[in-house]
């Protein structure tokens, strides 16, 4: 069950079941999640052209970087916290191509 992911292997482990292969057509980036705290670990999600990888451990050199609580992660995936305020409030901090945390949104949806 997808409401059932509380961390992050477990979030990466499902997300090409949620992954939006359609909206990835044509972007070619690297989106690398650094989440700390005990549910959380570092994972690189490469995406090319409407497929994706998730890496383990990240990659050096990502396009786009989050960095944020393990916990206040999943919170976001599920649709309880607002990444806009999470940003603003110094929750989630992001580096890289800042343009790809919209795109993050189309291809990644949120776990339902």
């Amino acid at each position: 069950m997808m409401a059932d992911i509380n961390n992050a292997k477990d979030y990466f482990a499902t997300l090409g079941e949620r992954f939006d292969a359609e909206a990835a057509s044509g972007l070619s980036a690297s989106f690398q999640f650094e989440l700390s705290g005990d549910n959380g670990g570092t994972y690189c999600v490469e995406v090319s052209d409407g497929s994706m990888e998730v890496i383990e451990g990240g990659k050096e050199s990502p396009t786009f970087t989050l960095k944020m609580d393990g916990d206040e992660y999943i919170k976001m995936a599920h649709g309880k916290l607002n990444g806009a305020m999470a940003f603003m409030t110094g929750k989630m901090k992001i580096s890289g191509d800042r343009g790809l945390a919209q795109t993050m949104k189309k291809i990644f949806p949120l776990i339902k």
